[in-house]
């Protein structure tokens, strides 16, 4: 029988869906953060700079955020979620892929929000199948383990991304190499991910009723995930920076770029190592606590941008920091969703967490890259700390209404 609320597994947890989603994850993260690696080299090729690189992540963040809604209300009332995350899948391993074809700005700009926005649809329909798979008490540990995945394809993604600039390859060449772990992800939810579809007649159990209304937790603790994604800017930044601190002229040219590659793969491969830990912890403790913690960890990483992000020591310390905190807050913010919803409404919740959380990068993204261009690094970063500060306030103002395991 069908259980109403949804979770399955618990003695054996990892089934073969849960690993097909977390096969999924790596292999899309991989495609996806081996163009990230050479966006800032191709953009400088074009004679672009910071600016425009906040405009291209800005811009794809906020028509994401669009997708991401869009995938949760379509999700709420679809009774089979698996084929649309097939080609949401799909559209993004192609289209970043196909940017290896542009030779212009508009056009790389069109090809990128294509492959986000295919990002952004398929996200929310995943998170709720890996929801289905798992016991309650087992949330943290699911998405952990897919963040770590996600993360270990951000590794290798940069990885091979410095080895192929190393061996000559231009950035248009490299952008074609995504195609071949692009399609690894699609193979993989095709192949491997069996969903559970809810008794009943089609769309039934996803949609009881037209004016079914998310909780006021929800929306509080939203609050708190918007504040601090104000703050949280693209991690495309992260190599823009490291190639500027080890002395470049052009931060985007020479020996800099792929040792700023290598630092952002040291960075995703620190969200890989902590991410089902994170998640194993919380599920004994408080999500939202931790989550907190994470993002306080997140104001202190961008302060240290603020103040020593000129210096190589500093930024190197603030990627270390940074993947830490990344890793708590796309762990704990899912898993604290997926934990205050019933599922009826998990579907319509994740997607409006990851439109809130999208908005909230797009600002932070533009607004950086802005200032940075003006060489104001120390309000580039000093903005997004202030911003997180509120969100960590927030938290810890509501935190007895939006975590369930508080009286």
């Amino acid at each position: 029988m069908n259980d109403p609320q949804g979770p399955r597994a618990a003695p054996g947890w990892i089934t073969r869906t849960v690993a097909g989603i977390v096969l999924a994850t790596f292999f899309s993260d991989f495609s996806h953060e081996l163009s990230t690696s050479v966006l800032p080299l191709y953009l400088g090729s074009l004679g672009l700079g910071a600016s425009s690189l906040g405009m291209i992540e800005g811009v794809a963040d906020f028509l994401v955020s669009l997708s991401k809604l869009g995938g949760g209300l379509i999700g709420h009332r679809l009774r089979r979620k698996q084929p649309f995350v097939v080609l949401g899948y799909l559209v993004t391993g192609v289209a970043t892929g196909a940017m290896g074809l542009a030779h212009t700005a508009p056009a790389l700009l069109s090809l990128r929000v294509t492959a986000w926005v295919g990002r952004g649809f398929r996200g929310p329909l995943r998170d709720f199948l890996l929801s289905e798979e798992v016991e309650r008490t087992h949330y943290g540990r699911a998405y952990g383990l897919e963040r770590a995945g996600d993360m270990l394809g951000a590794v290798a993604g940069p990885l091979l991304a410095a080895l192929l600039i190393w061996a000559g390859l231009s950035a248009s060449r490299i952008f074609l190499w995504t195609l071949v772990p692009g399609l690894g992800a699609v193979a993989a939810v095709l192949l491997l991910v069996r969903e559970r579809v809810a008794d009943g007649a089609p769309g039934a159990s996803d949609a009881r009723a037209p004016n079914s209304s998310l909780p006021r937790p929800f929306w509080l603790f939203l609050v708190g995930v918007l504040l601090f994604g104000l703050g949280d800017f693209s991690r495309s930044f992260l190599i823009w920076i490291a190639a500027r601190s080890l002395g470049e002229s052009g931060g985007l040219s020479g020996g800099s770029l792929p040792i700023a590659v290598l630092l952002y793969a040291v960075h995703n491969l620190v969200s890989a190592a902590a991410a089902y830990p994170i998640g194993r912890w919380a599920d004994r403790r408080s999500k939202v606590r931790i989550l907190i913690g994470g993002y306080a960890l997140g104001v202190g990483t961008n302060l240290l941008l603020a103040f020593r992000g000129g210096q190589v020591a500093g930024v190197v310390v603030a990627i270390l920091l940074s993947g830490v905190y990344v890793a708590v807050e796309e762990v704990l913010e899912k898993a604290s969703v997926s934990q205050l919803l019933p599922r009826e409404l998990r579907s319509l919740g994740l997607g409006v967490l990851a439109c809130g959380n999208a908005v909230g990068d797009m600002v932070s993204s533009l607004a950086v890259g802005f200032l940075l261009d003006r060489g104001t690094p120390l309000l580039a970063f000093g903005l997004p700390a202030a911003a997180g500060s509120l969100g960590v306030l927030w938290l810890c103002a509501v935190l007895r209404h939006v975590d369930p395991r508080l009286p």
